[in-house]
């Protein structure tokens, strides 16, 4: 099964602090959102992958922000189920294919999309989605690229994600606004339940 079908919104994460990982993890899955983007930002993200990894045995974890192939193997060394590319180079594609674990690298147009398809690659994350053109920009592509399906992620919220998932060529969406940086700050993972379990009823 894809990732794509797994829930309507992937959750894309920044940890400051690992031990924050867990708790994070667990209120995301008790509110619906199994699939959860950690991304490369910090140096605590590895950590958190492997602590989730080990400790929410329902969430499937993954890693965003995967630029080389040095982040490919770092990623999937932790424990990452799946990897997440804000664009996409010949070097990094080759990298991610040979993974071993599925993947959504990132386009921004049309032909990037047809490049990757080449490639063997149907499915992609679309970024950043809101400043490359938005809805109107993926529904043109259904026409041309019906079999491509997309992931569109940042500047989404809770407002605009069903625009997006009522596309045909749109699989899920990746959103930032499920964890809320003064929540995390707070430990507010009640808040973080209620906000995932919002957005796991978007999916009609």
């Amino acid at each position: 099964m894809s990732l794509l079908d797994l829930a309507p919104v992937v959750p894309v994460v920044v940890v400051n602090d690992a031990e924050t990982a867990v708790p994070l993890a667990r209120a995301l899955v008790a509110g619906g959102l199994p699939v959860i983007e950690i991304t490369l930002r910090t140096a605590a993200a590895l950590e958190s992958i492997r602590r989730i990894a080990a400790e929410v045995p329902d969430a499937v974890v993954g890693a965003g922000t995967i630029r080389s192939a040095a982040d490919v193997d770092a990623a999937v060394e932790a424990g990452s189920r799946f990897l997440v590319s804000p664009g996409t180079t010949p070097g990094l594609l080759d990298a991610l294919l040979a993974s071993g674990v599925p993947f959504l690298p990132g386009v921004a147009t049309a032909s990037e999309a047809m490049t990757l398809f080449e490639r063997g690659v149907h499915e992609m994350k679309f970024f950043p989605a809101e400043a490359a053109g938005g809805v109107p920009y993926l529904k043109s592509l259904g026409g041309p690229l019906p079999d491509v399906r997309f992931c569109p992620t940042g500047g989404i919220s809770l407002s605009s994600a069903p625009s997006y998932l009522a596309l045909s060529n749109v699989g899920g969406v990746g959103g930032s606004w499920l964890t809320p940086a003064d929540a995390l700050a707070s430990g507010d993972y009640d808040r973080i339940e209620k906000l995932a379990a919002e957005a796991a009823g978007l999916r009609s």
